[in-house]
């Protein structure tokens, strides 16, 4: 019986599953070698062992990696109860540790309090309205203000350097008066308010404003110009007379611009110093308006007549002076002082029997604006006019429509503050409780919650921007007078003097 052969083909498991490594022939594998004797089952033996060879080696790739796997090392450390409190206390003081970090965030500021910055002129905002906006808006609007004397420190403050060498962020809105407003434009100090249209502000307002306000970039009016600024406060020019003493000497009460010509108030008259409100007021009382761009052909009498009416009323006028005007008022030295209602009013409430009035034929309007700085290219640009380095604050608006609520009137109407909210222009004024009116001292005028009555109101004017060939004419009027008197001879200037002193001891 022949021996049969046997070839082990299969490794063990221990081998395949990366254990101990056995040990192998250099063909890596056993083989059980056939009888001698037969020479056939030899061959057949030889022809398996070559391919048990081949197979082999390709196990000899694998197995090596396999065999060279650790064995997994099982720790025999005991942890302790020491331990487990240590890594409990641990874990306590971070969770502390974050939660301190958490609450820390939490007070910090960050981009969701939007910042708006306000240079307004001194005495033009009512104080009510900072409180009252921020109460509104809650704790988002970081706001902040700059109350200055007059618009150059306005725009020269806007952009001035902080201590530590850095350019500060510029004002969003600064107040101007509406007399700046072509010269802030043509000197591009302010940029357009862009999409006004679309807010319900704008909506509200009269057309009355939006014509006025409405200019191109050479600060002319315009129908299809931009609109620069928006007003939140505005009065007119008045006449203010010491009541005692026109009673005291039987004096008529001044009514309208024709009685600053009386002979008896020579030398007993201050006005402010401003081109447009003196040859004004001689228009005005030759019946033209204060917007006339040509004297020869809208002014009966034409330049003539208006030189002649100017000097004669220089000759009343004792000082024009736009920053003494209302001392010499106040200390006697005059009877009679023309100026704006927003510097007028506050001293003759803090005197005694004066009266405050508005010419019956009307008088020029003033308006207090909201406007935006122009953003300058450069650093040094926006320290020399007081554009801003940054956009606007999304707040602007916001802000507008607050100011121009009818709520925001009643400090005007409780005279807290001297002007009128934009809406008294053409619409129905808020009432202030007859309660407060009762507890307020009287100020005699004609003005009713600071507007001119109806009647008046209507013949009133805001001053236009005029051509600059006719404001060079009005200065050229007012320095041939001054030339006149001042040319006057010994003879003259004693007449004057005495025609004054003469007044005075009659009056007296």
């Amino acid at each position: 019986m022949a021996t049969a052969a046997f070839l082990s083909l299969k490794p063990p498991a221990r081998f395949i599953c990366g254990g101990e490594r056995r040990k192998r022939t250099a063909a890596g594998f056993s083989v059980a070698r056939a009888s001698q004797g037969n020479k056939f089952h030899e061959s057949m033996v030889r022809l398996s062992a070559s391919t048990v060879l081949f197979l082999g080696l390709s196990l000899c790739v694998c197995s090596p990696a396999s065999a060279r796997i650790p064995s997994p090392v099982i720790s025999t450390h005991s942890v302790t109860q020491n331990e487990i409190d240590s890594e409990t206390v641990v874990v306590e003081d971070e969770e502390r540790r974050l939660e301190s970090e958490f609450e820390a965030y939490k007070a910090k500021v960050y981009s969701l309090t939007v910042p708006l910055k306000l240079a307004a002129l001194r005495g033009s905002v009512p104080p009510s309205w900072i409180k009252e906006f921020i109460s509104s808006q809650g704790k988002r609007v970081r706001l902040k203000t700059r109350f200055l004397a007059n618009l150059e420190d306005i725009f020269f403050d806007l952009s001035k350097p902080t201590k530590k060498g850095k350019k500060g962020s510029a004002a969003d809105m600064i107040s101007l008066g509406d007399s700046w407003l072509s010269f802030a434009i043509k000197e591009k100090l302010i940029e357009p308010m862009k999409g006004v249209e679309d807010h319900d502000w704008y909506k509200g307002l009269s057309d009355k404003w939006k014509v006025y306000l409405r200019r191109n970039y050479a600060g002319e009016q315009a129908p299809d110009g931009e609109t620069w600024a928006v007003p939140y406060r505005w009065g007119s020019m008045v006449i203010a007379y010491k009541k005692s003493k026109f009673q005291q000497y039987k004096l008529a009460p001044i009514q309208d611009w024709e009685d600053l010509w009386r002979p008896e108030l020579a030398g007993r008259i201050s006005m402010v110093n401003s081109p447009r409100e003196v040859v004004g007021a001689v228009l005005k009382y030759m019946g033209a308006s204060y917007n006339t761009t040509d004297l020869d052909s809208q002014v009966t009498g034409g330049k003539v007549a208006v030189g002649t009416n100017l000097a004669s009323l220089m000759k009343q006028i004792r000082l024009f002076d736009s920053t003494n005007y209302l001392k010499a008022f106040n200390v006697g030295d005059v009877w009679v002082t023309v100026g704006w209602s927003s510097d007028v009013i506050p001293v003759a409430k803090r005197m005694s029997n004066v009266t405050v009035i508005v010419p019956k034929s009307g008088a020029t309007l003033w308006a207090d604006l909201w406007a935006i700085p122009a953003i300058s290219d450069s650093g040094k640009e926006a320290e020399k006019i007081g554009g801003r380095v940054r956009g606007p604050s999304p707040l602007i608006h916001q802000w507008i429509e607050f100011c121009l609520q009818p709520a925001r009137s009643l400090p005007f109407t409780r005279e807290v503050i001297p002007g009128a909210s934009p809406s008294a222009i053409e619409g129905p004024l808020v009432r202030e409780p007859e309660v407060t009116k009762k507890s307020r001292a009287k100020l005699d005028t004609n003005l009713v919650s600071g507007v001119p009555p109806p009647e008046i109101l209507s013949k009133c004017e805001f001053l236009e921007p005029l051509p600059e060939a006719t404001l060079l004419e009005y200065r050229l009027l007012i320095d041939t007078v001054r030339k006149q008197r001042e040319g006057h001879g010994l003879k003259e200037k004693l007449e004057d003097i005495f025609r004054v002193l003469g007044q005075s001891f009659t009056l007296r």
